[in-house]
């Protein structure tokens, strides 16, 4: 995964093709995974989000399946939450879902347009030799 042109990786929702983005996009030893929210925006978790944030991580990581990476190439992670009181249950689903793997990680609170959304996640990945195993 190195030089050349930047490896991009499905449109997979409603939302990327809107936008014309990609879901995720190899750059180098990079591997950088758009922001993600929970399913159906969170429906089968409305109003916890913990489950939001679990669900979130299990589907960016999902996107790096592509490119042959899993949770231990993930070094940093953003989640954006739309209120900062769920802040504490965020934490936990992150720190319980990424254990040992210890990512970089920013918190920001933020507005989304569909007020069932109460987090979602960004991921940045690294291709290179010396990342651990999975989640």
């Amino acid at each position: 995964m190195t030089g050349g042109e930047p490896g991009r990786e499905g449109v997979a929702g409603e939302w990327e093709r809107t936008l014309g983005s990609a879901r995720a996009v190899a750059a180098g030893e990079l591997v950088l995974v758009g922001g993600t929210l929970p399913p159906a925006a969170g429906a089968s978790a409305l109003g916890d989000p913990y489950e939001q944030t679990r669900s979130a991580l299990t589907d960016a990581v999902a996107a790096l399946e592509p490119f042959g990476l899993d949770a231990g190439a993930v070094v940093r992670t953003r989640l954006y939450l739309a209120h900062a009181r769920d802040g504490e249950d965020v934490a936990r689903a992150h720190r319980e879902f990424f254990g040992e793997i210890r990512p970089v990680s920013t918190v920001l609170v933020v507005g989304f347009p569909d007020s069932r959304v109460l987090v979602q996640v960004e991921l940045e990945a690294y291709a290179g030799a010396t990342h651990a195993g999975g989640a």
